[in-house]
């Protein structure tokens, strides 16, 4: 697949595999996120490596925020992992990564496209996201702890 890389803001943005920081972003979502505290870094390295994952990068090269998306690339997506990093928060790069993910030439024509999120609503409805429909028959299996055994 062809890399997609684009300039924003004084970042670029790339979903080159061999750039991303496979260390920093594990740190972030391991220790940071409220939604996959304690995942292993092997379980986070295999997720990363199977998902369009995306690194935007500051000036120095340093990966200042990711986002992850679950996606067969034709027909569904779930956006996930969005994160950035401390130092780098109030810069515009939530945004930058969600115009990022809206122009991504694997990202186009799909059916479905899914995140969730607990505080960050007013962000992905700039970019068309709204309440979950036909939640009558979406089921799950959810375990809460898989990461604390």
């Amino acid at each position: 697949m062809a890399l997609f890389e684009t300039r924003q803001d004084g970042f670029e943005l790339s979903d080159d595999p061999a750039r991303f920081d496979l260390a920093r972003g594990h740190r972030w979502i391991a220790e940071d996120s409220y939604w996959a505290q304690g995942i292993p870094l092997v379980v986070f390295e295999k997720a990363v490596r199977a998902s369009l994952t995306v690194g935007a990068y500051a000036a120095s090269g340093e990966m200042a925020a990711m986002a992850r998306v679950v996606t067969d690339r034709a027909t569904f997506g779930w956006i996930c992992d969005v994160f950035v990093g401390e130092a780098w928060r109030g810069q515009g790069l939530g945004k930058a990564l969600m115009a990022y993910l809206a122009a991504h030439p694997d990202l186009q024509g799909l059916r479905r496209l899914h995140l969730a999120t607990r505080d960050a609503h007013g962000l992905y409805g700039q970019f068309g996201f709204g309440p979950l429909t036909g939640v009558d028959r979406w089921m799950e299996i959810r375990n809460r702890d898989v990461y604390r055994r």
